[in-house]
Formats: structure tokens, C-alpha cells, sequence
């Protein structure tokens, strides 16, 4: 078969999104790829349509046990072979999966990349005809990127080892310019074909809230959307116990999860989740590497994380099957103090000398002050993501808070230079806290302490809060007026625009956020609605899926999406014909589930 059957036959799709049919030319051809491709692109198509049409095995090389199981689900619901080969195999059935490997018995096999490196499954792949290698999560190589896996630094030994060499495609979805480059000089790929199809997520909201109080934001977002499904980020487990708790006593379904807790219970909760038995995760960063669960309509990050690489990678979890999704990230300063905490204190990497660890530290200081760029920038969100990732990008997207509200503007050119006074004039030996306190006239321990009620720029801004003039310093150091040290106790000082600032002899202009955007402006960020019949199909057919994932113990999106269920319910298919020209619905899954769902849409007819 050709891939265009391929894709329609075994995956039930029309045609391929863009990007994907040049790396399946590639390796098909026997080069070499690397695909970087934003959180539900379709990655995982770019390595399995030539699986089922080279000859040979495919190794995925992954380091996600759960979305080797979640993948190998899926594939084998198309009727396609597939297995695992990782940790939560007994030995038994490893030696099983193993041996049937030999036999020929699957053509996609998953692995974790410490498995690379045993002498039983050495000894099987030097024997064995692998005619294709997907590296995924290939960010994992670079010790520069988030997710630093030393075990992916084997992957070229391993291949070298191998009777033939095939092609190897190396997919991520967050890669900066640097990681790109060290993804392909660490894997030693040859003459790559690279492909970037973008990082935007148009079907995604952004929005940065800054709540007076965070714990009634989160109780609230979420009651206003019901029977939806998401996940509520926290940085610390302590805040994971506390959050869900409060859900629960808000009569909200939660569940929690973060490494503290037993294996069993976490393994427990996350397939509560995955088979929609609960509505809200609130997870530490550990949940969510590798959760193909495509029906999440809504992340929330109760915490800014320490880098945008990060926030983009778990914001990225919602909204997988392509309808609108919402991502929001609650601010607040305590953030940042919690990760350059988390900074500080994080694990000393055994492998990385006192050099390249001290290099890595102030790069992790470095991402966070991007992210709180982010979170504290009137621009464009979107524009702000991208552009962060090296992409160039509208000033304004139409669908992120910033742009759906209106800011006023606000000379601030006064303020602007008593702040950088302020600052200069003491040394740049102070927080943000201090600076804006002085400036204000405050009477507080602090001020008293370090004598600033004796500076020149005690009390000049006093008919202005505190809060405000934090603002103006936040303006200030997204402009590079100003600049914060690196450190847990990060100190403002003077940055590179700082005497420009001071020299300027027209308005300065801050935005001040106003009003929001009426609705007829907006670019839509939420889903059709359906009305009528085809709600009652929509609402029957989740009724129907959820029967049949329970009664195969499997998440309800490996039977079918939202997206597909939705265009069943418009389309409402009478014969098996036009069932399988339904998006998502392939050859297999129109003999598994046909039948069963056209008798239950001939309920509906118009």
C-alpha cells in the first residue's frame, strides 16, 4: 500500500497535516530526520506509517512508560502489531514480548533507552532486521534542554552495533536552536532532513491571571467549566495535597499526583484519570510526560514554572485532539520565589563537572527570567512564546487574554526615572520588595534596617501603592532598563537600557490593562456548540464509548476522540462506507465498532 492508503486505511485520515509527509519521505528513502513538531502535530505518524511499509522492525525509542503503553493501545485497536519493552514488564513477560519480537510477531516495538544497553536485547537487535529508529523526546539528549536523560547519549553506540544501519527520525516538540543543534551532533544523525512545522497551537488560549487570591481562581475556573476535563499544575507536592483537597471538599472530582506518593496510588489515579472516572489531575511536573489523553480541555498551572520550555510542554497536554482548549497560569511574585528555590536546591547532576553544572544553574536562572517575562509582559502571549522559541510571530494573535483586552495607556516616564534612581543611587543591592517600599515612603523593618528613609528617593513616588510601582519595575525589566541578579535573592540593578531610559526625552509608555474585549472581536475559544439532534448523538456516543473503553480496560479516547465523536454526531453516517470516511476512523476500527455505533446513531435520525 502507498502512505496515502496507509493513513487512511489503518489511521482513518484524509490526508497528513503539514510537515509529516516530508520526514516519512525521508526515512522511507533510508535518510536520516529530525522532526520538530509542537505537542499534538501528529509526530508519532511520521514514524508509523513507514513502520507498515518498511520491512522490517521499527524501534521507538522513548522514555515515557506511559505512552508506550498508551501508543501500543492504540496501534493494536488499528490492528496494527506493536509491544513495550520497559520497566513495568515482569521478567516473564518480558522474555515473552521478547521472544515473540524474534518470531517476527510486531513491526513497532517500544523502548525504554536503558533497555539499549542490556545483553539480552542487545544480543536480539544485533540479530534482527530493524529497518527503522524513531527517537522520541529527543530534547532528552542535550544537557542544555529541560528533560536531560543521560541514557540517550548510548543511542549512537547502540546503532553502531546494528548489522545494518537504518535511517534514524528524531522527533521533539520543544527544542530551542541550541538543543536542535546538539540533538543532531550528540545522535549523530547524517545529513539530516529537518522539519519545523512551527510551535503554535492555534487551537490553544493563553492567559496569565493574577488573582487576589489563587485558591478561589482555581475552584471557580474550573466549576465554570463542568464536565470537562484538566489538569491543574502545582510546584511542590504540599501544594498538589492542598489544591485537591480543596476541590474535593468543593464537591469537585480530583485526583492527586506527585513522586510522594506509592506506586500503586499514583498508577491508580492516573488511570482514574485516562478513563475519565475523574475530572481534575492536580499533579507535580511529574504527571503528563508522554499522557496521550487527547479530550483535556484545559490546563491550569496553579504555579508558574522555572522555564518556558516546560510550561509550553505541560500547557501543551490540552487540546491534543485539535478543538479549542484553554491554558492558564496563575501569577503571583511568591512564584518566582518557589522556583529559584527550586533552583537552588535542585539535584546536583553526578555526571556534569563543578564547571558545566555552575553553566547550567545560571541557564536555569536565565529561563526563569523569561518566564517571568511572560508572565508579566501587555504583549501578545503567543507572540511571546514563539518568539522565545526563535520564531517570528503577528503582534497580535486575536485568541490570548492580552489581546482580548483593552490597556489604557500610561506615561510613566517620571516613575521610570525615580525607580532607576532609586535603584543606582543604592547600589543595586536590593529586591524588588525593598525598591518599591522605599520609593513609596514606607515605614517597615527593611527600610529601617538598611537606612533607605535616608536616601534622596525616599518617598518620591508615596502617592502611588506599592503595587503599582512593582508593576512599573516588572515594565522596567521587561524593557531591559533594568535587570535581576541571579541567586535565590535575586537583587535589581541597572540593566544595558538603563542610561538610554534615564537620557529619553519622550513619553514612556506602560500598558495598563483597561478593559476586556467585547466578544465580537474575539477569535473563538471554545468549541462549536452542538444544539439539538446532534447533541443528543454527541451525548449517546460518549455514553457508548465509555461502555466500550470499560469493558476493554482502555481509556475512552483510544476507542475514538472527541473530535471524531462530534463529527459522527453532524454527519451521522448511515452505512459502513461513509462511517470510515469519518476522520479517525481507519479500517480497523470500522470492523471493531461500526456496527455497534450505526445502530446506536439510527436512534437519531433527523
Amino acid at each position: 500500500m502507498t502512505k496515502e492508503e496507509i493513513l487512511k486505511t489503518c489511521f482513518g485520515y484524509d490526508t497528513f497535516r503539514g510537515g509529516q509527509e516530508p520526514v516519512i519521505n525521508a526515512l522511507l528513502s533510508g535518510r536520516d530526520a529530525m522532526a520538530v513538531m509542537p505537542t499534538g502535530a501528529g509526530k508519532s505518524i511520521c514514524y508509523q506509517v513507514p513502520a507498515l511499509m518498511l520491512p522490517g522492525i521499527t524501534l521507538v525509542i522513548s522514555p515515557l512508560v506511559s505512552l508506550m503503553r498508551d501508543q501500543v493501545t492504540a496501534l493494536v485497536q488499528m490492528g496494527i502489531p506493536a509491544a513495550f519493552l520497559n520497566s513495568t514488564l515482569t521478567f516473564r513477560q518480558y522474555l515473552l514480548a521478547l521472544d515473540r519480537a524474534k518470531a517476527g510477531r510486531y513491526k513497532i516495538i517500544y523502548v525504554a533507552p536503558e533497555r539499549l544497553e542490556t545483553e539480552g536485547f542487545l544480543s536480539f537487535a544485533e540479530q534482527a532486521e530493524i529497518s527503522l529508529i524513531a527517537v522520541d523526546e529527543a530534547h532528552c539528549i542535550s544537557q542544555w534542554g529541560q528533560d536531560f536523560r543521560p541514557s540517550y547519549l548510548n543511542i549512537p553506540a547502540f546503532v553502531k552495533r546494528l548489522k545494518k544501519r537504518p535511517p534514524v527520525g528524531a522527533f521533539t516538540a520543544t527544542a530551542t536552536p541550541d538543543v536542535k543543534a546538539d540533538i543532531e551532533t550528540l545522535l549523530e544523525l547524517e545529513r539530516p532532513v529537518q522539519v519545523a512545522t512551527g510551535f503554535d497551537r492555534e487551537n490553544l488560549f493563553f492567559a496569565v491571571r493574577k488573582p487576589k487570591n489563587k485558591r478561589e481562581a482555581v475552584v471557580e475556573l474550573i466549576r465554570s467549566r463542568p464536565d470537562q476535563c484538566g489538569i491543574v499544575y502545582c510546584a511542590t507536592r504540599r501544594a498538589v495535597e492542598e489544591i485537591c483537597g480543596l476541590l474535593q471538599e468543593a464537591g469537585i472530582s480530583a485526583a492527586r499526583y506527585h513522586a510522594g506518593l506509592e506506586p500503586e496510588e499514583r498508577q491508580r489515579n492516573q488511570e482514574e484519570f485516562l478513563f475519565d472516572r475523574v475530572q481534575v489531575m492536580v499533579a507535580t511536573n511529574a504527571f503528563g510526560m508522554g499522557i496521550d489523553k487527547s479530550n483535556v480541555r484545559y490546563v491550569i498551572h496553579y504555579n508558574m514554572p522555572k522555564d518556558m520550555e516546560s510550561y509550553y510542554q505541560e500547557a501543551g497536554r490540552a487540546g491534543r485532539d485539535g478543538l479549542p482548549a484553554s491554558c492558564i497560569l496563575l501569577y503571583s511574585g511568591q512564584d518566582v520565589q518557589t522556583a529559584r528555590f527550586l533552583i537552588e536546591h535542585s539535584e546536583p547532576r553526578e555526571e556534569l563537572d563543578a564547571r558545566t553544572a555552575e553553566q547550567l544553574r545560571e541557564r536555569d536562572f536565565q529561563r526563569l527570567r523569561q518566564m517571568v517575562r511572560y508572565c508579566t509582559t501587555r504583549r501578545c502571549l503567543r507572540q511571546t512564546i514563539l518568539r522565545y522559541f526563535g520564531e517570528q510571530a503577528p503582534d497580535h494573535c486575536g485568541a490570548c487574554w492580552n489581546c482580548l483586552h483593552n490597556f489604557e495607556e500610561v506615561d510613566v516616564s517620571r516613575e521610570a526615572r525615580c525607580i532607576l534612581r532609586c535603584v543606582m543611587e543604592t547600589g543595586g543591592h536590593f529586591g524588588i520588595g525593598v525598591i518599591a517600599e522605599t520609593l513609596c515612603g514606607a515605614d517597615t523593618d527593611k527600610v529601617r534596617k538598611y537606612h533607605m528613609d535616608r536616601e534622596d528617593t525616599y518617598g518620591l513616588l508615596r502617592q502611588h501603592t506599592q503595587e503599582e510601582v512593582r508593576a512599573c519595575i516588572r515594565f522596567l525589566l521587561e524593557e531591559e532598563a533594568l535587570t535581576l541578579s541571579a541567586g535565590q535573592y535575586p537583587v535589581v540593578r541597572p540593566g544595558e537600557r538603563a542610561e538610554a531610559f534615564l537620557k529619553r526625552t519622550t513619553p514612556l509608555v506602560m500598558y495598563m490593562e483597561k478593559e476586556e474585549i467585547p466578544a465580537a472581536r474575539r477569535r473563538s475559544a471554545v468549541p462549536e456548540v452542538l444544539e439539538g439532534t446532534a447533541a443528543e448523538r454527541f451525548a449517546r456516543l460518549r455514553e457508548l464509548r465509555a461502555g466500550e473503553a470499560r469493558r476493554q480496560g482502555v481509556p475512552a479516547y483510544v476507542v475514538f476522540s472527541d473530535k471524531t465523536l462530534r463529527e459522527l454526531a453532524v454527519v451521522c453516517p448511515k452505512t459502513l462506507e461513509e462511517f470510515r470516511e469519518v476522520s479517525g476512523v481507519g479500517n480497523g476500527k470500522a470492523r471493531r465498532y461500526g456496527t455497534l455505533f450505526l445502530q446506536a446513531m439510527d436512534a437519531f435520525r433527523d
